[in-house]
């Protein structure tokens, strides 16, 4: 019986990753077929409820192999946001490339990353002026996506334009900040979401949210940030189940660190910082110490060193999720996103923040200012 199982686990697991290999959601299905068969070994079911399990599985299988075939990209229209630069401006010219009708809406139609696509791309892309937070650039992107798809509908939207914002201390943070992030992350995306959604049932087609791996995994100096995109992953999940009864499929990316034009430049970071100690109460700047907030940059800096600069898993998870017949609702591209999302949902709190603290706390050498300070602790007690 043992020997059943593992050749009928390895037979699954092969046809998998063979015949899908590089596609989204194998590693998490792998995980599962896996824990299945050795739980039924553990459980030394019968060799009847064995053959049932197993048949039930293989159908199980079947059907979600069958839902992974591509669907084909000629005459489907897709609106991508943020297309100027980073993973948008590289989408942009994948899904071109793959076939599709791209409108491309950019921050800046007349900056570098609208003309190289422009220059780079074929006719069928189209590049708008969309800044997501107007109300009025969204409307006239509607009107000329509307006349230019006719009665087809949209296939797809893709909220990928966000920012990052200045990594800090949550206290740190100026409202200013957050309501910035909320703005762009979350209110933007909703907006053109709510905007576009009648082209979208007319085609019963797809709705793509790029969201965070720090919107499910609590990560320091990511308040702002991470509480956008997690507000962003509600609003998708919430419509996900909403939409389902007009055809339209809604999935969220949920990426891991990859190296894009989101950390900004160093005069970025400097004018952020500026601002950050401008509206700094002089309490809060003196417990914390002028030289810890200066030392934040260090994370914007690793942040660019550690990333991975190749961000073709994120490409190809997109073009699953608008081309797949039965897209995944949730895709966590990058190298440790998946399991990190899995441990911050089910594990205990204090034993997700022992293991975090273990393998990215020792790096933190640098103190606020006040808890350096050798009274400190008594003042505390």
């Amino acid at each position: 019986m043992a020997w059943l199982f593992l050749a009928v686990l390895a037979a699954l697991g092969g046809t998998v990753l063979c015949k899908y290999n590089g596609s989204p959601g194998l590693v998490q299905g792998a995980v599962c077929l896996a824990g299945l068969w050795g739980g039924v070994y553990l459980l030394s079911l019968s060799l009847f409820c064995g053959l049932i399990l197993s048949s039930l599985t293989c159908f199980l299988v079947y059907t979600y192999l069958s839902g992974q075939e591509l669907l084909p990209a000629e005459q489907k229209a897709v609106l991508v946001t943020g297309g100027d630069s980073g993973i948008g401006h590289g989408l942009c010219k994948y899904l071109d490339k793959l076939g599709f009708t791209v409108f491309a809406g950019v921050l800046d139609e007349k900056g570098p990353g609208a003309e190289e696509l422009r220059r780079t791309c074929s006719p069928r892309l189209l590049v708008l002026q969309l800044d997501i937070t107007n109300p009025v650039q969204i409307k006239d992107a509607l009107g000329k996506v509307a006349e230019k798809v006719q009665n087809t509908g949209l296939w797809a939207v893709i909220n990928n334009a966000g920012i990052l914002g200045f990594p800090c201390d949550g206290e740190l943070i100026p409202m200013s900040e957050y309501r910035r992030c909320m703005a762009v992350n979350f209110f933007g995306a909703v907006e053109v979401t709510k905007a576009f959604l009648p082209l979208l049932r007319r085609s019963k087609g797809r709705l793509v949210n790029m969201s965070s791996m720090a919107g499910g995994v609590p990560m320091d100096y990511l308040a702002a940030y991470g509480s956008s995109k997690a507000a962003l992953t509600m609003f998708s999940s919430v419509l996900r189940k909403e939409l389902s009864k007009w055809g339209v499929k809604v999935a969220v990316i949920q990426p891991g660190g990859f190296r894009t034009s989101i950390a900004g430049t160093s005069d970025t970071w400097d004018k952020l910082e500026k601002d950050l100690l401008d509206h700094l109460p002089t309490e809060v700047q003196e417990d914390y110490g002028g030289e810890y907030i200066h030392a934040q940059q260090c994370y914007l800096h690793r942040v660019n060193t550690l990333s991975c600069p190749d961000f073709s898993p994120v490409l190809q998870d997109i073009e699953h999720a608008i081309s797949a017949r039965r897209p995944s609702a949730f895709y966590a591209p990058g190298g440790g996103s998946y399991l990190w999302l899995c441990l911050a949902s089910f594990l205990p709190a204090i034993v997700f923040d022992f293991i975090s603290m273990k393998l990215f706390g020792s790096g933190r050498k640098r103190l606020p200012r006040a808890l350096s300070l050798p009274t400190w602790r008594d003042k505390a007690t």
